[in-house]
Order: C-alpha cells, then structure tokens, then sequence
C-alpha cells in the first residue's frame, strides 16, 4: 500500500516517476518508458512545457490539424484545430467547401466588454453602504490607475462600478460588479489585479465611515473575482442560401433545409437534445481555442450558461427561411485574446495565430463563432440526411484498425468491406481475424 509523500514537487522528474512507478506501479519498467518516450529531445522545449503547470511527470499530445477554405467575410482562411475526436475535422472541411461555394460565412462582433465583481457580506442598513459606496465610487476607480495604466494606453481599462443590493437572493449579499474592456488580452489576471485592489479600497475606507463606525457595522469583502459568463461579450456568424441551392447528401434543397430546420426547432425545446447538439458547436470552438492558446473551460462554462440565459437550456444556433433564403445562425459569448498567456509561450500556439494571420481578439472571435457553426451544419447535415454514425464510424475504423496493427493490404480490404457493413470494434477484430486465417 502507498505511503503519503512530502515535498514532492521539490523532487526531479525522473524521482517524481520513481515513486509513482515504485508507489503504484510495482516497479513497471513499461510504464516508466511510456512516460519517458513522450518527453521532447529539445530540453529548452521541454523546459519551456514544464513550466506551464506543477509536478509535471511527460507531455500528453494532442492532434494539431487543420481545415482549409473557410470564407468568413470575403477572406480565406485556414483554421487550425486541436482535438482528438475523430470526423471533427473533416466534418468542419466539408463544411468549409460547402459553403464557400455558397458565399461563404458572414461574423460579427457584437461587443467586447468583460466583468468582474467583488462579493460582499453587509448586514447593515442599505441606505448606508449605498451613501458610502456614492461618496468613495471615484476613489474605487483612480485607486487602480497604476494597475490600468498600460491597458489604457491599448483603449482598454475599467468602465465602470455598480453597486448591487442582492440581499433578496442571499441575506446581506452585496457586490460590486465591474466591467472592463481588454482589447486583444483575455483579461483574467488584469480584471482579477484590479479586483483586488478596489476591494482592499474599500474595506480601507469603510472603516473611517461615520454611518458605519456609529452602528459598527461595516461591509466585509468575501471574495474578488472575474466572471467567466460574458453575456456583453458577444460575436455572431451566420450562413445563407436560396433554398433551391442547398441539396445536400442526394436530398434536394427544399427537403433538406424543411428537415434541418425542424431539426434545430427540436434542440430549441428539447434539453437532452439541446446538450448533445451544443456538444458538436464544442467541439469546432475547443477544437479553435486549444490552438490558438485560450481557455477552453471558461469559454465552455460561458456558453453553457449563455444557453441557459432564459431560464432553459437551449439550442445555441437558430435556422429559418426568409424570402426563400435559407439562413443558418449563432451567438455566443467569447471571452478570448490573442497576446498574453500561453499566445507568447507556446511554439505551436504562436504558428496557429500566424495561421490565422495574427488575429486582433475581435477577429479570432469570428473564426471560433464560425468554427462552431459549421460543425453544428456538418452534425445537422449528416442526422437528417445519412445518419451520423456514417462518415464518424468511417473515421473511427481507422482509429480500430490501428488499434489492431493491420497491415497496408488488409487495411484496404477492410476499408472495402466496411462501406457497406456497420463498424463496431467487434465486427472490424472478426474480420481481420478472419482474413488472417
């Protein structure tokens, strides 16, 4: 049984994977080497990847791809992406191509502005604290002026304070909501510095105010802290065709835009449909801001919760038919940037922004919009036409196939057979084996 260990991350990484493997592992000289086959023979890189989080023991890899031929707003684009689910990307070239025979993408950002707020415990009167917070509000603003002096220098920096009571929501819960704009930086660490510091402002001044000390009852910060829900932070894209021009998949237009529209009606009413749907517009947009270097989980959390901004949980992309025009569409919060964090750091990071040809924030917002547009179309497409598990299955017998180490020549035969035959790996493993006898 393993014992607790002590000052593990002062350890070297070859002594960090002695105690796993001698810990966990008895010993396991294999599972030392898959460790140890996935470090980088350039040891400046190496060093640079060890750097990013704590008690790192190797790299895990990811596929960096791309997809090609996406028109969005007269310009060609290649998008790079990163993900390991198969179709993914072939999914979003399909998609590309399609379109960019059809006019291509249209995006549009909405707004920019981020926010942040101060969390506070105030069991006093209201009348008080709101006194209190309109007298010290310009202090609260110029005692950041150091921390914003740079941001404000790129058109960025705070815009303004509000004070809200929400002692309805939880008793004696205030806060102060803060928003920001950050230009092309994501923001967090700045948003959270300035948090910080109008916070301690605050409580520094409440104590020399009489309403306060007369009662002794003065406001308590309780935390300070960015929001990842970004509903001011919005871009949208979007597609359109005549009708007569959309068969896809051998089905004529008119059928299949009837087909895809109801299909989103259903993800807009049906929440366990609404998930899965949502799911797929993920996988374009993670797939972009693992590439381009940004947050995944917090774009995640604040989309998620941007799909749920009506009380339900609903479908991120509407499509109808106006004056016999298919239009197929998305709005999404993104809170994203294109310097700072891993964006100087990361070699592969900094060729997908080249990729891009060095996007403002603005710009790699419409290329995730459309990212995650065209593999809601590709999912769409494939379900109410073929069915879904047609081209991904086609994709995951490659993955079965390597799994089962075929060789060149029954990998063809396998290829063959399974066109007309359903992909499991049960079915692929007997008919290897069966080829093999």
């Amino acid at each position: 049984m393993s014992q607790p260990v002590s000052g593990f991350s002062k350890k070297t990484k070859d002594e960090k994977i002695d105690w796993l493997i001698s810990s966990y592992l008895n010993n396991d000289s294999d599972s030392r080497n898959v460790l140890k086959q996935y470090w980088n023979n350039d040891k400046k890189l190496q060093k640079l990847h060890d750097g990013f989080i704590e008690n790192t023991v190797s790299n895990y890899y990811l596929p960096f791809a791309i997809a090609p031929n996406f028109l969005i707003n007269g310009a060609l684009f290649t998008i790079p992406m990163v993900i390991e689910e198969s179709s993914v990307v072939a999914a979003a070239s399909n998609t590309a191509k399609y379109w960019l025979e059809r006019g291509g993408f249209k995006a549009e950002v909405i707004s920019t502005t981020k926010n942040g707020q101060i969390h506070i415990n105030f069991y006093g009167d209201d009348e008080a604290i709101q006194t209190f917070f309109s007298k010290i509000k310009s202090t609260l603003i110029t005692c950041i002026s150091e921390i914003e002096k740079n941001m404000k220098k790129r058109g960025g920096g705070l815009l303004d304070i509000v004070l809200i009571n929400a002692t309805d929501s939880l008793e004696g819960y205030y806060q102060l909501h803060c928003t920001f704009e950050t230009n092309d930086a994501m923001g967090a660490n700045f948003i959270n510095t300035c948090l910080e510091e109008i916070a301690k402002t605050l409580e520094s001044r409440s104590k020399l105010h009489a309403d306060f000390i007369s009662k002794n009852e003065f406001p308590e910060v309780v935390m300070s802290i960015l929001s990842n829900y970004v509903p001011e932070c919005l871009v949208s894209a979007q597609v359109s065709c005549p009708v007569e021009e959309m068969s896809t998949n051998g089905m004529d237009g008119k059928t299949f835009t009837s087909r895809f529209i109801r299909a989103v009606k259903i993800a807009k009413v049906n929440k366990r449909r609404a998930v899965t749907h949502n799911k797929g517009i993920m996988n374009g947009i993670d797939a972009v801001i693992l590439a381009t270097g940004n947050d995944f989980r917090s774009v995640e959390a604040g989309i998620h919760a941007y799909a749920s901004k009506d009380g339900n949980y609903t479908s991120l992309t509407d499509a109808k038919i106006d004056n016999g025009n298919f239009i197929f569409s998305i709005e999404i919060p993104l809170a994203i940037g294109t310097i700072g964090g891993l964006t100087a750091l990361h070699p592969l990071v900094n060729f997908g922004l080249s990729l891009l040809q060095n996007p403002s924030a603005k710009k790699l917002m419409q290329i995730i919009a459309v990212a995650g547009l065209a593999q809601n179309f590709a999912a769409l497409s494939s379900l109410v036409t073929t069915g879904i598990q047609k081209g991904h299955m086609k994709m995951h017998l490659a993955n079965i196939l390597n799994n089962l180490d075929v060789t060149q020549t029954d990998t063809v035969k396998a290829l063959a057979h399974f066109k007309d035959h359903a992909v499991t790996h049960g079915s692929v493993a007997d008919f290897i084996k069966q080829l093999r006898k």
